[in-house]
């Protein structure tokens, strides 16, 4: 039911009260998943244009000139709700969704990245949900031939009983290719292409919008889409030619709020109205009424604006890859969205009521009580913290998750999962280096420091294999924003991410937003989860740095600055007192640091080079360990600091760099905090500094950072 509030307000604007079937379509189109109300004017805060932006947000997904008349669509999109009820279709059709995002602006899908946000695993529920999580993703793109090549698996307590699954996807076309959601002109014919139309995902927008309870995978199913990846990929192929033939002149993917949603923002975009005769509709279910035609978000489904001409043309193509397709309506110049079903009419709507009117607004909020460290832990054995922070879930190798992906389909993957950055192949050498994700403790404890962070950290992992950062887009995951304390936090980490994006000059060009992230069962909201996907562009791809050691006798670099901040630590985590302590900050030079790690990464002078980030510095250097290790001396880095703070410290902006010509790369470090700390070499990592000295061995490390794997295999 539509809230009390808005019902006063639709009626007062329609004058008269909405029927059952108008209600449906406000309930959704107004719902915060789709019309932002609580978030609207915080992103506007963002800067959305660059140099290479041709399309902003508000499409399907974001255009950027990649160089020789080819364009990169970038969306990103959360399936959270769905996924705790659903974990294999809630995961799967969020991969399908953003791909379908994809292909409607004519580009071809060739990439996807996956955050992903999970309570711990030593709960079965979570450990469910895990895997089924997994499998989906796994089942749906390498089914529609899209490889995975990077991602995150966080885990967190606070997401027991509300996992996050974000999803990244990048496609490629020809820049005159390109199409947009925006309907052309009054008279033209609205196609629907692809499955034909059923009961699941009925409500999916206010679904998406309002807390999980604990009855949710009961009373919830209906909400839940279905998907069907070899119906998907023949909706792919059939778009693009549709597309590519000048058959289309608008094109919208249905996704939140199903018809209703897809054929009256096309129509508002243009300043059109919108006929739509339901009827016509090709449905898999008997008996379905008006309410449902429109409001199901049934996957694999397109809407083609189409020139009354070319109908027949668009029609034998869904035929030559065996999908429905029918003539469901026509564009307007009366600014009305009107639906008829059996000869009566049984909505007609202002359009610019529905798609622009919902009042968005700015909550009040205020900042909860710090979490001050009441007095600092004993410092522990190091050798064996370091070895539980390895074998903790969130720094072990996430081998077991990508090696059920297809990362290598399309044969343009340069660098695999399991790097800093994800590394593409597009024209000839040049390419693109992808990057994403988030740290949730970090932002809960600051929620500025975290925005600003999130987009730091993503830039260093570009950074260091020679990338420059092109766009953001982003997934806002929070709790409920009628709480003061949380949308205290959705505001500071929106301004804290859009400072360090300007600070960087790269735009956030899209992205969603995803509130009422609660469990009733667990009476918690989740870590704040300002999650972002990073997409840069990388001039020869043949020259991007391994993350590992590989040549003995190379030299060691530190860059950056390490400060006392374990606040929101994985080694904080593994002692218990992870929500403690002083959350790292973005250093004022960080934009200085990533220019001069991308300027060394492209000098071909480093033989390694690997981002300090989860865990700190000692996790960074066992993980560059993989085939030889190395003498470290750390007694200059930092004066009078603790021990465990200098290993597992997780501050900002620093990385190791590695290099045969230690000289040359001093020379580029003009005005950048550097410090030399070893030399690579044995099969056993020392590590020394003021006061401590340790020995860990290569096999040590790598069993350590099997945990995840070997839980998965029992």
């Amino acid at each position: 039911m539509l809230p009390e509030e808005d019902f006063k307000i639709i009626a007062e604007k329609m004058g008269r009260e909405p029927n059952i079937v108008e209600q449906g379509c406000f309930l959704n189109l107004w719902s915060e998943h789709c019309s932002y109300r609580s978030s609207a004017p915080l992103l506007k805060t963002f800067t959305t244009t660059g140099e290479k932006v041709i399309i902003g947000p508000g499409d399907d997904a974001a255009i950027v000139s990649f160089g020789n008349g080819w364009v990169l669509a970038v969306g990103m999109e959360s399936h959270n709700h769905p996924s705790y009820v659903d974990p294999y279709n809630g995961s799967a059709t969020g991969v399908g969704g953003i791909v379908r995002d994809i292909i409607s602006m004519g580009a071809r899908p060739i990439a996807l990245m996956d955050p992903l946000y999970f309570g711990p695993l030593n709960s079965p529920k979570n450990l469910y949900l895990f895997e089924h999580i997994i499998e989906g993703i796994a089942g749906y793109g390498n089914c529609i031939g899209v490889p995975v090549v990077r991602g995150e698996a966080f885990f967190d307590r606070s997401y027991s009983g509300n996992p996050l699954v974000n999803v990244v996807a990048i496609g490629l076309a020809r820049e005159s290719d390109i199409v947009t959601a925006c309907a052309q002109k009054a008279g033209n014919i609205l196609v629907l292409m692809g499955a034909a139309t059923g009961r699941d995902g009925l409500g999916g927008a206010s679904f998406a919008s309002r807390d999980l309870s604990e009855d949710s995978e009961a009373e919830d199913r209906p909400s839940i889409q279905i998907g069907d990846p070899f119906t998907e990929k023949l909706l792919i192929e059939a778009t693009l030619e549709s597309i590519t033939k000048g058959y289309v002149k608008a094109c919208r993917d249905l996704g939140a709020a199903g018809l209703a949603g897809a054929s009256s923002e096309m129509a508002s975009k243009g300043n059109l109205g919108m006929r739509i005769i339901a009827d016509n509709v090709v449905l898999r279910e008997t008996g379905m009424k008006p309410y449902e035609i429109l409001i199901a978000e049934s996957q694999e489904r397109m809407l083609f604006e189409v020139e009354p001409e070319n109908v027949d043309d668009i029609l034998n193509i869904a035929k030559k890859y065996d999908l429905n397709a029918s003539m469901i309506g026509e564009l307007t110049e009366d600014l009305k969205y009107t639906v008829e079903f059996e000869g009566e009419v049984v909505a007609n709507i202002p359009i610019k009521l529905l798609t622009e009117g919902a009042p968005t607004f700015e909550r009040s909020s205020y900042a909860p009580d710090s979490r001050t460290m009441r007095e600092k832990p004993d410092i522990p054995d190091l050798k064996s913290a370091i070895l539980d922070v390895l074998s903790s879930h969130n720094i072990a190798s996430k081998r077991w998750i990508y090696r059920q992906y297809d990362h290598d389909v399309q044969v343009r993957t340069v660098r695999k999962p399991g790097d800093d950055a994800a590394i593409l192949r597009i024209d000839e050498n040049e390419g693109i280096a992808l990057s994403c994700g988030c740290n949730p403790r970090h932002t809960l404890l600051d929620p500025y420091q975290g925005g600003k962070g999130t987009v730091i950290e993503n830039a260093m992992n570009l950074a260091v294999k020679g990338a420059k950062g092109l766009c953001i887009v982003d997934c806002l995951n929070f709790g409920n924003p009628e709480k003061a304390d949380i949308y205290w936090q959705f505001k500071q980490a929106i301004l804290g991410l859009g400072d360090a994006a300007r600070e960087l000059g790269i735009p956030v060009v899209g992205g969603n937003v995803s509130l009422y992230n609660e469990s009733a069962e667990f009476k918690t909201a989740i870590a704040p989860t300002p999650s972002i996907g990073l997409i840069g562009h990388i001039e020869d791809v043949n020259m991007a740095p391994h993350g590992i050691f590989t040549q003995s006798g190379d030299t060691i670099f530190l860059i950056g600055t390490t400060s006392e901040e374990l606040g929101g630590s994985e080694y904080y985590n593994t002692i218990g007192q992870d929500m403690e302590g002083n959350a790292p900050k973005v250093p004022e030079n960080a934009a200085d640091i990533i220019n001069a790690l991308n300027k060394l990464a492209r000098s071909g002078k480093v033989t390694a080079s690997h981002d300090i980030s989860l865990g700190g510095l000692a996790i960074a250097i066992c993980e560059m360990c993989e085939r030889v290790a190395a003498d470290i001396d750390l007694s200059n880095v930092a004066d009078d600091m603790r021990a465990d703070e200098l290993l597992f410290s997780e501050s900002y902006a620093r990385a190791i760099i590695v290099t045969s010509e230690p000289e040359a790369v001093q020379n580029i470090l003009t005005n950048i905090p550097f410090k030399v700390i070893g030399t690579v070499g044995g099969e056993e990592l020392n590590i020394c500094g003021n006061g401590f000295e340790l020995k860990i061995g290569i096999e040590e490390i790598n069993e350590a950072r099997e945990s995840l794997m070997n839980l998965m295999m029992e």
